[in-house]
C-alpha cells in the first residue's frame, strides 16, 4: 500500500470524448495521458464510451494481455461489454471501452436511486441525458467491477470524471465504493454555457444569475440539478480555469476546491527541420484547395488565419471572426494576399464532388466554383449562420478581391474527403489564428496555437486569456498572444481591434515573424503538461484524504 496519501495506486478517468473525438475534452485527456501513465504505469485507466461497434474506434488499440484475467472475468461472470486496450495517443495508457446499451432497462431504477440518496432530479430529462447516464452508469459498474476484481480496499483509489455526462457515476462510485476517492470536473457549467448560448449577458449580470431558476427557464433543469449535486457531494470538485471557477461558486453555489487549467503535450509539435517540412506541406495543402474552389492562383506569401472549435455561433466568436475579417477586407491597406479559413465542424452532408474533382485531378479552375465560400455541401445550407454572415458582410471571393474567406465545415480528421489532413497539419501552416471567444472556460484552441508557433489572438473571457496575462501583457499580437479585452456590450469595438493586430501581422517582415513564433514557443513550454500537473496532485491529495476520512469512521 502506499503510504503516501498525496498519489494514488490507481486512477480511473472517464469521459464521453475518451477514444471518441467530440470537443475540447479530448485534447485535455489525449494529451494529458503521457504525464500521468509515466506516473502510474499502466494504473492509470481511461474508460469511454463503445459508440463504434464493430468498425471499432480509430483511437484504440485491442491488447489482449492486459488486465486480460480482470477482462474474461467481467466479461463473462458480469456480462460487462467491454473492449480493453491503448489508446494511441502519446503514453499508450490503458484504455477500457464500454457498451452501455445494455444498461437502458435499468434507467429508471437508477435514477430513482440517485434522486433518492443525492436528489438528483431526472424527471425533465431530454435530449442526450438519458444516453450520457447510462453510460456514467456503466462507467460506475467497470470500476466497481476492477474494484472488486483485484481486491483494492487495502490500495489507494481515486476515479476522475469529466463534465456532467459522468456526474452520475462520481455519484454512483461515492456510493457503492465508499473508499474510492472521487473526482469531477467540470470543463464548463452546462447552465452557465446555456445562458451565454441564448444571448443573455452572463458576465455583467453574473451576481444576478440564480442556477436553479435559470435551469428551469432554459428548460436545462436534469442536466443542472446533476452537475450542482456531484459538485456538492465528491471528494473533489476541480473546474479549469477562474473565469469558471467564479461560474460555479454562483451558478452551482459550489467554489471548486481546486482550480486544474488544462495543458498540452509538446510531443504533438514537430521540431527542427520536421517542423519546417510540416509547415511547408500543410501551406501547400490550404493554398491549392483554396485556388481551386477560388478559381484563381495565390501567391505563395498569401496570409493565412483560421478560427475554429466547436459550432457555437455567439459562444466561440465565431460571428465576430467573421466580423473582424470583413473590416480587414474593407481596409484597402492589404500588404499581401489574405486568405481567412473558418474550421468548425457543421451539418456536413457530403465534401464538394465538383472541388473533389478538381483538386485530386489538378484540373485548371478559371474562375470561382459555385458558392466559393464552403467546401463541403451542408444540409439546409440556406440556414447557415457562417454562410449568411459571410454574405451579408459582403465578401464576393473574386479574383479581384485581395481578401478571401472560406467555411470548412468537417471535421479535420485526415479523412474529409477534400483536404485529407489532420487539424494539426492544417494548422502549423497558419499565419495567425483568432480565437474572439464570448463564453471559454478554458481555451485550447489558443493554446494549441502557439504551441505550434502561430501567434494568436483571444479575449479575457476565455480562461487561457487569463493565464497569457499573467506571464505577458497580452496587449500587443508581437507577443504571440494578443488578449483582447471583451464585455457583453464592445463586439464592434473588439472586431476593430481584431482587424488592426491581423493587419499589423500581415505587414512584418518574415525575420519579425521568425521572432514572433519564438515566442510562442516560450509562452507555449509553460502550459505543459509537465508544469500543470501538480494542480491535480494537489486534487488527489484532498480527494485522498476526504476517502481516508470516510474510511476510518466506518472502521
Amino acid at each position: 500500500m502506499n503510504s503516501k496519501t498525496t498519489t494514488p495506486d490507481y486512477l480511473f478517468e472517464s469521459s464521453w470524448e475518451v477514444c471518441n473525438k467530440v470537443g475540447g475534452i479530448y485534447t485535455v485527456l489525449s494529451t494529458k495521458a503521457r504525464t500521468l501513465q509515466q506516473s502510474f504505469q499502466d494504473r492509470v485507466i481511461f474508460i469511454g464510451p463503445d459508440v463504434w461497434g464493430e468498425a471499432g474506434s480509430p483511437d484504440f488499440i485491442p491488447d489482449d494481455v492486459l488486465y486480460a484475467d480482470w477482462a474474461a472475468h467481467a466479461q463473462g461472470v458480469e456480462q460487462l461489454k467491454i473492449k480493453v486496450g491503448r489508446w494511441n495517443v502519446p503514453g499508450m495508457p490503458p484504455v477500457v471501452l464500454v457498451d452501455f446499451k445494455p444498461f437502458f432497462p435499468e434507467k429508471d431504477a437508477f435514477y430513482y436511486e440517485m434522486w433518492t440518496h443525492f436528489g438528483v432530479d431526472s424527471l425533465h430529462a431530454y435530449g442526450d441525458y438519458d444516453e450520457s447516464c447510462m453510460f456514467a452508469y456503466a462507467v460506475g459498474k467497470v470500476i466497481e467491477s476492477f474494484y472488486r476484481f483485484y481486491r483494492l480496499e487495502e490500495k489507494q483509489v481515486a476515479a476522475l470524471f469529466n463534465e456532467w455526462m459522468l456526474g452520475m457515476a462520481a455519484l454512483y462510485v461515492q456510493l457503492h465504493l465508499p473508499a474510492v476517492a472521487t473526482l469531477f470536473t467540470t470543463h464548463a457549467t452546462s447552465i452557465g454555457r446555456s445562458i451565454a448560448g441564448n444571448g443573455k449577458a452572463l458576465y455583467a449580470y453574473m451576481e444576478g444569475y440564480h442556477g436553479d431558476q435559470m435551469a428551469r427557464e432554459l428548460n436545462m433543469e436534469a442536466k443542472h440539478s446533476l452537475e450542482k449535486q456531484a459538485a456538492h457531494h465528491v471528494d473533489c470538485f476541480t473546474t479549469v480555469s477562474d473565469i469558471t471557477a467564479r461560474e460555479c461558486k454562483q451558478l452551482l453555489e459550489k467554489a471548486p476546491d481546486v482550480v486544474t487549467p488544462n495543458g498540452f503535450e509538446p510531443g504533438f509539435v514537430p521540431v527542427g527541420e520536421a517542423y519546417k517540412a510540416k509547415r511547408a506541406e500543410a501551406r501547400r495543402v490550404l493554398l491549392h484547395v483554396a485556388e481551386k474552389l477560388l478559381g484563381c492562383t495565390l501567391a505563395e506569401d498569401t496570409f493565412l488565419v483560421s478560427t475554429s472549435g466547436r459550432y457555437e455561433y455567439r459562444n466561440k466568436g465565431i460571428d465576430l471572426f467573421i466580423e473582424a475579417m470583413s473590416r480587414v477586407r474593407k481596409s484597402g491597406k492589404l500588404p499581401r494576399q489574405a486568405v481567412a479559413f473558418i474550421m468548425v465542424p457543421a451539418w456536413v452532408r457530403a465534401a464538394r464532388a465538383d472541388l473533389k474533382a478538381v483538386v485530386d485531378k489538378e484540373i485548371r479552375t478559371d474562375g470561382p466554383m459555385q458558392m466559393p465560400f464552403v467546401t463541403h455541401w451542408l444540409n439546409e445550407m440556406e440556414q447557415d449562420r457562417v454562410l449568411n454572415y459571410i454574405a451579408s458582410e459582403g465578401f464576393t471571393n473574386g479574383p479581384d478581391d485581395a481578401f478571401k474567406i472560406i467555411f470548412v465545415p468537417c471535421y479535420l480528421d485526415g479523412r474529409d474527403g477534400i483536404f485529407n489532413r489532420s487539424y494539426y497539419d492544417l494548422l502549423i501552416g497558419m499565419d495567425a489564428t483568432v480565437y474572439p471567444s464570448y463564453y471559454e472556460p478554458w481555451g485550447y484552441t489558443p493554446l494549441e496555437s502557439v504551441a505550434f508557433g502561430i501567434p494568436t489572438i483571444t479575449t479575457d473571457l476565455a480562461g487561457f486569456g487569463l493565464w497569457a496575462k499573467r506571464h505577458i501583457s497580452g496587449e500587443k499580437i508581437d507577443e504571440g498572444v494578443e488578449v483582447v479585452a471583451r464585455t457583453d456590450f464592445n463586439y464592434f469595438e473588439v472586431a476593430t481591434q481584431i482587424a488592426s493586430s491581423i493587419l499589423s501581422l500581415m505587414g512584418k517582415s518574415e525575420a519579425e515573424r521568425g521572432v514572433i513564433r519564438q515566442r510562442c514557443f516560450e509562452l507555449a513550454a509553460k502550459a505543459e503538461w509537465s508544469k500543470f500537473i501538480i494542480f491535480y496532485e494537489d486534487a488527489f491529495r484532498m480527494a485522498l484524504a476526504a476517502a481516508n476520512a470516510r474510511k476510518s469512521k466506518k472502521s
